[in-house]
């Protein structure tokens, strides 16, 4: 059965002194909790927070890596980095990454495959904008996200593989996917997942909803089927408002 898994993304946001008293607060906070959490700080509070999290039921997250493992590459941060400071997870293909920075599917896909080379646990961004969305090709841009993320990722490696719905339109929008709107991508993700990998993998791949989860929406969106967990950002930055989401269930 698959366990619920709520992710913060804390983007750019957050000096050492603040990451590390949010880190500590949910440390507390979420100690006997039941379900599976990350935070991903920003690159320069990974060491800080690394220290506060250590030997706690909260992973490490990366919100990026290169797609290289070192050379001459100004201003990138590779998974050796990343592994050498504790990460166990790391975020790819995030709609910001995708859109602002214009990483596309074949770039994500390198990325996909060298962390996984190297043992860490993947977050794999998919969704549509807003255009696409009323353009009827929902479904269709995910599918080739998740198709093109996971070229040549084996049945072996998705045990570390969780997708993250986000449609692009309800991030940092106060708008949100209905939750029958997001369980209706949910279930085809799962179902191109099948096609795939086979039935059996795509029922233990955790894929989280990331649109504008928040405390009042947390149970309703977690009600559904195919629903299991969140990728967290606005509401992440603040330990009031994720400890409720990570406490729904």
């Amino acid at each position: 059965m698959r366990q619920y898994y709520i992710a913060g993304n804390w983007k750019m946001n957050k000096t050492k002194s603040e990451a590390v008293e949010l880190a500590k607060s949910l440390v507390s906070a979420l100690k006997d909790g039941k379900n599976k959490y990350m935070i991903a700080p920003s690159f320069t509070n990974l060491d800080a927070v690394a220290q506060v999290v250590k030997g706690t039921n909260i992973r490490l997250g990366a919100q990026n890596m290169s797609t290289d493992e070192s050379g001459a590459h100004t201003g990138e941060v590779s998974v050796l980095m990343l592994k050498d400071l504790g990460v166990q997870t790391v975020i790819l293909g995030h709609s910001e990454r995708r859109h602002i920075y214009k990483e596309d599917d074949a770039m994500i896909n390198t990325k996909v495959k060298l962390a996984l080379k190297h043992g860490l646990e993947v977050i794999l961004c998919i969704g549509e904008l807003l255009e696409e969305r009323e353009a009827g090709k929902a479904e269709s841009v995910c599918e080739e996200q998740t198709r093109k993320g996971l070229s040549g990722v084996s049945a072996e490696d998705m045990k570390n593989i969780v997708i993250a719905y986000e449609p692009v339109w309800a991030i940092g929008t106060g708008k949100t996917a209905t939750p029958e709107d997001a369980q209706a991508v949910h279930a085809f993700t799962r179902k191109i997942l099948t096609d795939m990998y086979g039935s059996s993998v795509a029922e233990n791949v955790i894929i989280q909803y990331g649109g504008s989860m928040k405390a009042d929406n947390a149970q309703a969106l977690l009600n559904q089927k195919d629903i299991d967990g969140g990728l967290i950002g606005g509401a992440a930055l603040k330990a009031d408002t994720f400890e409720p989401i990570c406490k729904t269930y």
